[in-house]
Parts: structure tokens; C-alpha cells; sequence
């Protein structure tokens, strides 16, 4: 049973989390079933932010990636995905590390939304204050 070498890799960004599998392909991007288009919708800037580590590291026509993709939003999961492949890529070849490090790809993103405090309205937005 000849089964195709995938490698796998874990992005995350704020409360996504994306399960990435790099498949030797044509430069196809699924998200949770559907295509990277019709996933993200009409975002080009999100799209090319997705492609920016097989770009730098020029696999755009050689890997598949299929994604698994849970928790945030669009612009969130997008990121989580981008940080996925960086670190797929990474299991490739260990030689694409300062490219992608030099980038920031390679990062977790650590902000996150911020608790709201009691007291206020959000954390830090106070709530209307009235004189008279």
C-alpha cells in the first residue's frame, strides 16, 4: 500500500488553531473541505499573506496543503494557517529557517483579546461618565 508522504504542522493565532498537512501537489490550498478561495471569499491581501511561506521559500507548485482549520475568524484562522505551513515547511527542510525566520513566519503570535475588568464596559473602555 503506497501511501503519499505528507508532513504535518500545528499554527496558531489568537483562539484559531489550524492542522496543516503539506502533500506533494500543484499548489492547491483546501480549508476544512472547501478551496482557499472559496473559504476566505474575495480577501486578496489575506490570500497572499496564506501564500507568503511557500512564496519565500518557492513551493508554491509543489506542495498541496490541506487544512483543518477551528476557532476565530477568517483573519485569525488565515494566520494560524500561514504559521502552520511556515512550520511544515520547516520539517522539509531545515535550510528554509532563516528565510522564514527573517520573515516573522516562524513566531506564534502571542496577542490576544485582553479580559474585560468589572467595572467597565470592555477592558479598558469606561463607561459614560455624566458631570451633572
Amino acid at each position: 500500500m503506497a501511501e503519499s508522504k505528507e508532513i504535518m504542522a500545528t499554527g496558531r493565532r489568537k483562539c484559531a488553531v489550524a492542522v496543516v498537512k503539506l502533500v506533494k501537489g500543484k499548489g492547491r490550498i483546501f480549508v476544512n473541505g472547501k478551496t482557499l478561495g472559496a473559504y476566505i471569499g474575495n480577501m486578496p491581501a489575506v490570500e497572499m499573506m496564506i501564500y507568503r511561506p511557500l512564496v519565500l521559500t518557492e513551493n508554491q507548485d509543489k506542495y498541496d496543503v490541506r487544512v483543518k482549520a477551528v476557532g476565530g475568524g477568517i483573519v485569525a484562522q488565515s494566520a494560524a494557517i500561514r504559521h502552520g505551513i511556515s512550520r511544515a515547511l520547516l520539517k522539509v527542510n531545515e535550510e528554509y529557517k532563516n528565510v522564514l525566520r527573517s520573515e516573522g513566519l516562524l513566531t506564534r503570535d502571542a496577542r490576544v483579546k485582553e479580559r474585560k475588568k468589572y467595572g467597565r464596559k470592555r477592558a479598558r473602555k469606561r463607561f459614560q461618565f455624566s458631570k451633572r
